[in-house]
């Protein structure tokens, strides 16, 4: 019997829109009716940084209000039944966390810190509340969302392929597999590491190789995970 038990999920937008929450629309270059270039580049921060923390504002007041569904909680559910569960993700809320999985790394930020627009490494949880112009850093420099933003460096990347060399299995939740360079996650698994793609367009998503599951997040990872927790190991359907 196999006894692969680690676990790497890579996780997209569409896991979070069944909590309710808005994704980034790339088809008409809008996200919430913002154009992207306006709040989510270092541009748009430099023209109108009011406007950027305003947006980001709106958006954690939305996700707080969110609750985990039915995939996070399947997911954090078989790291409590033994199994050793990493989860990858795009994702800038803290669903994953609030469900009970442990072992997260949010390749473009988190949406409920904020950190130096100086230095990156120092971050300052947002319990409550946002970010107002002139909210400063230890160093005085003004604080920003942490949130990468395009154009920006993914400084979790090469921590995130490493972690996926590792994996005994691959699963992909929600996310079309089109934002570089995290897409590029599935190229550094082993050659004869399992893998599956859980999306209601699996079939058309889908790289050869990888397993096309056309469900909702909510839907079919819960499946997966009640079958892995009877057989004690990861196996493909």
């Amino acid at each position: 019997m196999t006894t692969a038990r680690h676990l790497v999920v890579f996780t997209g937008s569409g896991i979070s829109a069944e909590s309710g929450i808005k994704t980034f629309r790339a088809s008409d270059g809008l996200w919430e009716d913002h154009p992207v270039e306006e709040v989510a580049t270092p541009q748009g921060w430099q023209r109108d940084p009011q406007r950027v923390l305003t947006f980001y504002d709106q958006r954690r007041e939305q996700i707080r209000s969110a609750q985990p569904n039915a995939a996070h909680r399947a997911l954090a559910s078989l790291e409590q039944a033994g199994f050793k569960v990493t989860v990858i993700t795009q994702n800038i809320d803290d669903l994953h966390e609030r469900a009970g999985s442990s072992d997260v790394i949010h390749l473009h930020g988190e949406i409920l810190n904020a950190r130096s627009s100086a230095d990156e490494r120092m971050r300052y949880p947002l319990v409550k509340g946002g970010i107002a112009l002139g909210d400063l850093c230890d160093k005085g420099s003004q604080l920003r969302p942490d949130v990468v933003w395009f154009g920006e460096a993914v400084p979790l990347f090469e921590e995130a392929c490493e972690l996926a060399s590792q994996a005994d299995f691959l699963l992909v939740v929600g996310t079309s597999l089109a934002v570089m360079p995290a897409a590029s996650l599935l190229s550094y698994i082993d050659y004869d590491t399992p893998c599956a793609l859980v999306d209601p367009d699996a079939d058309a998503l889908s790289p050869p190789g990888v397993l096309a599951i056309n469900a909702t997040a909510g839907e079919g990872v819960p499946v997966l995970v009640e079958r892995w927790k009877r057989e004690g190991a990861l196996t493909l359907p």
